[in-house]
């Protein structure tokens, strides 16, 4: 059973492969041509964190698909509220197709994928959020920025930074990652990182200094320096992370014509400025979009794969 749980799981050749099935599937969808390749299927969305993105671009790319979607919030189920992780795990996986979960700990939706018998996705943990990497991808791959991309992370060393080392090191291109002197990546994932890096030949650098970072990059992204469930670290945050707003000066740094990547929502005067966002709103709202085209990838790549 091939789950999507985090992109260190797959090879450069497949995660090219969801990309590739990404990309016809937008050129179809623009062309007015639905193929329905999940007909009659059913996609179990499990929700304990909140969502925008994750929740419309799922639900309407399961439809566009010819399948339907089952929103469960952890209101709506007995998980959380007295039932084992792997009952719930097998009795959705008895009656839906695929899973797609939104949570907190990641080891949660290992337990889940662990006693499924369909394929679990990972809709954003507390450690990695691979999907929204798979749109960043292919925004850069519709933008022409990933030949011998330079990406610049400026920000937390929160789950997107952990999913950038994993793409960047399964690719092969330079990551350079700042943050701030408290908030720094976890050593291990930077190690692991670093050990799959030696096979793709990327480039992986960690660091305080966003100026660094970004000097010559090619592409610079950002994230929210306050996550959910970090409500109450905000104010305390925004002191930290002084210095880190990637602004019009900081991207006069970056490489001539370099794109600025947000996974959003975004803040505007504290991660990134209003300027920047308003001047790169098209790739982002771009990359926005590109949530729906690259799960619905995903999704038929992980059907064909599991014979499901």
């Amino acid at each position: 059973m091939r789950h999507f749980l985090t992109l260190k799981d797959f090879t450069k050749e497949e995660i090219l492969e969801i990309i590739d099935t990404a990309v016809e599937i937008k050129k179809d969808l623009r062309s007015g041509v639905y193929k329905k390749e999940l007909e009659n299927k059913t996609l179990a969305m499990i929700f304990e964190k909140s969502s925008t993105r994750t929740r419309v671009s799922f639900e309407t790319g399961i439809f566009q698909l010819g399948g339907h979607a089952l929103f469960l919030s952890n209101r709506d189920i007995h998980l959380g509220r007295g039932e084992p992780i792997a009952d719930t795990a097998k009795v959705i996986s008895s009656m839906c197709d695929m899973v797609m979960i939104r949570t907190f700990e990641h080891s949660m939706i290992e337990e889940f994928a662990a006693n499924s018998s369909v394929p679990v996705i990972n809709g954003l943990t507390d450690s990695y959020h691979p999907v929204q990497l798979l749109a960043d991808y292919l925004t850069m791959l519709e933008y022409g920025v990933e030949k011998d991309a330079v990406v610049a992370y400026v920000g937390d060393g929160n789950n997107m930074t952990h999913s950038w080392l994993m793409l960047a090191a399964k690719l092969g291109f330079e990551l350079r990652v700042a943050t701030p002197k408290g908030y720094e990546v976890d050593a291990s994932i930077i190690t692991e990182a670093l050990e799959m890096s030696k096979e793709s030949g990327a480039v992986i650098k960690v660091m305080n200094d966003p100026k660094e970072a970004i000097l010559g990059a090619t592409v610079v992204t950002t994230d929210t320096w306050a996550s959910m469930g970090q409500e109450n670290e905000k104010e305390q945050r925004i002191k930290d992370f002084k210095g880190f707003m990637v602004d019009g000066l900081m991207m006069c740094l970056a490489a001539r014509n370099a794109k600025f990547l947000h996974c959003l929502p975004a803040y505007r005067g504290q991660e990134v400025s209003a300027d920047i966002m308003n001047e790169h709103s098209e790739i982002i709202f771009n990359e926005a979009e590109n949530r729906l085209h690259a799960q619905k990838g995903l999704m038929v790549w992980l059907h064909k794969q599991n014979g499901k």
